[in-house]
């Protein structure tokens, strides 16, 4: 009688706890649910409209669109300007996602102290990453300024001929990319604070305790303790640099003879002052397919070097 007893008491416990686990998905899909229906608006549903619409070609004032297959991608890679823009944005991502690195490690490693001179310091390298960008190339207009700028004041000043960076095709681009870095490198600087300040300070004092320089204890406790940090910055840098459109529109207008035009330019240009939206998007996705080569190729890169 005791067991029958205990059996009725327990029944209806264990039908509350069946119960309540098998709500425990739905309420855990129901949390998700929000962020999944973002996702696919914002991201799905622009990404597959993108690949459609670079099968057509659309004529607004008509308003109808005809399939074409694969021409819109034949014709850019036919297309000089767009070659034109590729190289560019490849020459751009190399020349500015290897100084982020390093100049955000390093400033990193001499601002990574304590006290109020410190903060101060970080505060003034990271101010120009939350300015605009309009802001940042009005400023930099004036500096580079023909006739009346402050570096033709200074060549003035030293009787040395006048440089024009953004006139020469040679030099326009790596001008953008002195701008860009002077405007972001407070991101990557913070990401490696952040960083540094994880180490445990033991294996610094372990390090002083064996008498060991500060480049053995750089490249033997700080680079290995924050590498996924710098796989980190150089993935998310290449990806926002991939993207460069700002910066060149507003000094160089892709100038001169197209020496500084980015690929989203190339595309804002072709989807909003030609009008033609079928090969605008056709090139989206070209470089949506080059950014994922792109950080793909850093993942696997940064695997590699972990140990097995």
């Amino acid at each position: 009688m005791a067991s029958d007893r205990s059996l009725t008491v327990d029944l209806p416990k264990t039908r509350q706890r069946r119960f309540r686990n098998s709500r425990a998905p739905i309420s855990n899909a129901l949390f998700v649910l929000p962020f999944v229906i973002v996702y696919v608006l914002l991201l799905i549903v622009p990404l597959v409209f993108g690949w459609w619409l670079s099968l057509q070609s659309v004529d607004l004032l008509a308003g109808t669109s005809d399939f074409i297959g694969v021409k819109n991608y034949v014709d850019l890679a036919f297309d000089p300007i767009f070659r034109g823009s590729v190289r560019n944005t490849f020459y751009f991502v190399f020349m500015t996602v290897p100084v982020f690195v390093a100049l955000g490690l390093a400033l990193a490693l001499v601002l990574n102290r304590p006290g109020r001179f410190g903060a101060g310091l970080r505060a003034i390298f990271f101010g120009s990453s939350v300015l605009s960008v309009t802001i940042v190339t009005l400023v930099w207009k004036l500096v580079l300024m023909p006739g009346h700028g402050l570096l033709a004041d200074v060549s003035h000043a030293l009787n040395i001929p006048e440089y024009l960076p953004l006139v020469h095709e040679e030099s326009a681009l790596p001008m953008v990319a002195v701008v860009t870095v002077w405007w972001i490198v407070g991101l990557p600087m913070m990401l490696f604070l952040a960083a540094l300040q994880q180490i445990p300070q033991e294996l610094y004092e372990a390090a002083a305790l064996d008498n060991a320089t500060r480049w053995r204890t750089f490249t033997s406790i700080t680079l290995p303790s924050i590498k996924r940090t710098v796989a980190l910055v150089a993935v998310i840098e290449a990806v926002f640099q991939f993207q460069l459109l700002g910066q060149a529109q507003l000094l160089t207008a892709g100038g001169p003879n197209n020496s500084s035009r980015p690929i989203v330019q190339f595309i804002y240009e072709t989807g909003f002052r030609q009008w033609s939206f079928g090969y605008s998007a056709a090139a989206s996705q070209v470089l949506f397919v080059l950014m994922l080569v792109c950080v793909a190729l850093q993942a696997w890169i940064a695997r590699r070097k972990e140990p097995a």
